[in-house]
C-alpha cells in the first residue's frame, strides 16, 4: 500500500536494458501460451491497472499490448461517465463491458477511476466514497466467486519520483504532450489523492482482489513485475479452481428440496385463489386503473424515475395476459419487454446477472421481464443448471443488485402469478386443445409440472430471502384471469406513487 507519510519507499533494482531484452523475449512465449491455456479454462482475468500520475500506465499497456496476442485481449479505458452512463447504476457499464470467459481484460480506466478523479476535482464525501467501496467491494466478489481472476494492480511514486517524472517528459518534445495540467494539479494536491488512495486500497483490498504495489520508478522493472504477476497469479488461479473443483458439490437436479425457510411457503399457500371478478366488473375497474397507471407511469418519466418491471409465477399463470394490460397503459415509446429464455452460449460465458445488467433501463424509461434473474434460485436450482453454492449465494446477489437500482432512483416492481396446481392442469389441456395456443405448451411445461412440490419450495425461499423493503414482491392470486390482470394493475399503480411519494 502507499504510505501516508512523504518517505521514499526502498527502490527496485534497476533492470539494465540487456536483461530487459532477454526477458521480454521470454515473456511473450509465456503470455501467449497462457492465453492458449486460458482458452480452455472455465475463468476469466481482469487486470486493473491504476496509480499516481506519471507512473506509466500507457507505457506498461502499450508493453502488455505487444507481448499478448490481441485476439485474446480487451482493453477499456473509463473516463468520465456519458450522460447514458449516468442515467443508469454506477455499475452499469462496468458490467456491460466485462470480457467473455477465457479472456484478458486490461483496464486502464476501471471503476476505481470515477471515484478517484471525483476526489481529485472535490473533496468527496467520506461517507459516499465509503458506500461506493462498499458497491465495488460486492462487484469483485460477485465476479470472483464466480471463479474470474481479479489482478488490481497499483503503479507507485512517491512525490519527488513523480515530480522529476512529470519534468523529465515535458524536457522532450516527443513526450511532452503526455504532460497535462491536470498531472501537474494533481501533484499539487499529492498529499490528499495519497491519503485518499490508501484508504481506497485498504477498504478494497480482499482475498478475492488484493491490490498488488508496484513501484514504477524503474520503467523495466515495473513492466516484468506486472507480467511475472500475470503469469503467477493464472498458474495459482488454474491450481485453486482445480481443487475446488473436487471439493464443490456437482450441479444436479434436486426434486425433493429441503426448505431454507418455511414461512415462504406457508405465506404461498395461504394465497387465497377463488377470487373472482366478473366481466362487467373487471371492464369496470379496468379502465380505472389503467387511467391511474398512465398518470403514475407518466409522473415516474417526468421525475427521471426508471421502472423495473419484474413477473414470475407458475407455467400458464397468466404472465404475458397481465404484461399485455400493463403495457396497454404505457407509451410504447417509454418501455421495452424482455422475455427471459434459456441463456445462449455467449450469457453462460459471463456472471449469471450480466445479461440482466445489459438491459437495465436509463433513467425515465420502463423494463419489464418476463422471467428474470430469479431461475437462478427456482429453474436452476431444481434443473440442476447450476451447483448448491451458487444458487445459494444468489439470494444475496439478487438483492445487492436490485438494491443498487433502487438506490439509483429506479422503481422495482416485483410480481409472483399463483395459480393452483389443478387450475394449471386444466390449462395446460386447453392449451393443447386449441390450434392458436399449442405453441404455449411442450413437454418441458408438463416435466416441470411433475416438479411441483420441489417447485413450490424454491419459490417460497424467493420469497422468504428476497422480500426486502426496497424491492417487495407483489403475490397476485391468478385462478381467475380478470381478478389478477387487475391485482396487477393496481398494485403497479400503488408501488410507483409511493415510490414518487404520491399520495393514493
Amino acid at each position: 500500500m502507499p504510505t501516508a507519510k512523504r518517505r521514499r519507499p526502498p527502490a527496485p533494482e534497476r533492470v539494465s536494458k540487456k536483461t530487459y531484452e532477454a526477458r521480454v523475449n521470454q515473456l511473450r512465449e509465456e503470455l501467449v501460451r497462457l492465453q492458449v491455456e486460458l482458452k480452455e479454462q472455465p475463468f476469466k482475468i481482469l487486470l486493473i491497472v491504476a496509480g499516481v500520475a506519471g507512473a506509466g500506465r500507457g507505457d506498461l499497456l502499450n508493453a502488455l499490448g505487444g507481448w499478448l496476442d490481441p485476439r485474446g485481449v480487451e482493453t477499456f479505458n473509463f473516463d468520465g461517465p456519458t450522460d447514458e452512463e449516468r442515467e443508469r447504476p454506477f455499475l452499469w457499464r462496468f458490467w456491460r463491458s466485462l470480457p467473455t470467459r477465457g479472456k484478458i481484460g486490461i483496464y486502464a480506466g476501471s471503476w476505481y477511476t470515477q471515484t478517484l478523479n471525483e476526489e481529485a476535482r472535490s473533496k468527496k464525501d467520506l461517507a459516499a466514497l465509503d458506500h461506493e467501496l462498499e458497491r465495488i467491494r460486492h462487484f469483485e466478489k460477485a465476479l470472483s466467486d464466480n471463479d474470474t481472476l481479479i489482478l488490481k494492480v497499483w503503479l507507485n511514486l512517491d512525490k519527488d519520483s513523480q515530480r522529476a517524472r512529470l519534468k523529465h517528459l515535458e524536457s522532450d518534445e516527443r513526450t511532452a504532450w503526455r504532460v497535462t495540467e491536470e498531472d501537474w494539479r494533481h501533484h499539487r494536491i499529492y498529499d490528499r489523492l495519497e491519503r485518499t488512495a490508501l484508504h481506497i486500497l485498504k477498504s478494497t483490498h480482499r482475498p478475492n482482489a488484493p491490490w498488488i504495489v508496484i513501484d514504477a520508478a524503474d520503467e523495466r522493472a515495473r513492466n516484468l513485475a506486472v507480467a511475472d504477476l500475470l503469469l503467477q497469479r493464472f498458474g495459482e488461479h488454474r491450481q485453486k479452481l482445480a481443487q475446488l473443483a473436487r471439493q464443490r458439490a456437482p450441479a444436479k437436479a434436486d426434486p425433493a428440496p429441503k426448505p431454507l425457510r418455511a414461512y415462504g411457503r406457508r405465506r404461498l399457500l395461504g394465497l387465497p385463489l377463488d377470487q373472482q371478478l366478473s366481466a362487467a366488473a373487471y371492464e369496470e375497474k379496468r379502465d380505472k386503473w389503467l387511467g391511474r397507471l398512465n398518470a403514475a407511469a407518466r409522473s415516474a418519466h417526468e421525475a427521471g424515475r426508471a421502472i423495473v418491471f419484474v413477473f414470475e409465477g407458475w407455467d400458464a399463470a397468466g404472465k404475458g395476459g397481465a404484461i399485455r394490460r400493463l403495457t396497454s397503459a404505457i407509451d410504447v415509446r417509454d418501455y421495452r419487454v424482455y422475455p427471459v429464455a434459456k441463456p445462449n452460449d455467449e450469457e453462460k460465458s459471463h456472471h449469471y446477472l450480466w445479461r440482466f445488467w445489459k438491459h437495465v433501463p436509463r433513467d425515465g424509461k420502463i423494463a419489464i421481464f418476463d422471467r428474470s434473474w430469479y431461475g437462478r434460485v427456482l429453474v436452476e436450482r431444481i434443473e440442476g443448471f447450476c451447483r448448491p453454492d451458487e444458487w445459494q449465494r444468489a439470494f444475496g446477489e439478487i438483492n445487492d443488485f436490485e438494491r443498487q437500482l433502487v438506490e439509483h432512483g429506479q422503481i422495482v416492481v416485483k410480481f409472483w402469478l399463483h395459480i393452483s396446481r389443478e387450475e394449471q392442469l386444466a390449462r395446460f389441456r386447453s392449451r393443447e386443445e386449441i390450434s392458436f395456443k399449442q405453441h404455449k405448451i411442450n413437454e418441458e411445461d408438463w416435466r416441470n409440472r411433475r416438479r411441483w412440490d420441489a417447485y413450490e419450495t424454491a419459490v417460497g425461499d424467493m420469497l422468504a430471502l428476497t422480500d426486502t423493503d426496497y424491492a417487495p414482491w407483489h403475490l397476485i392470486p391468478a385462478n381467475d384471469k380478470r381478478y389478477a390482470r387487475l391485482q396487477v394493475l393496481r398494485s403497479a399503480c400503488r408501488a410507483i406513487r409511493a415510490a414518487l411519494g404520491e399520495k393514493e
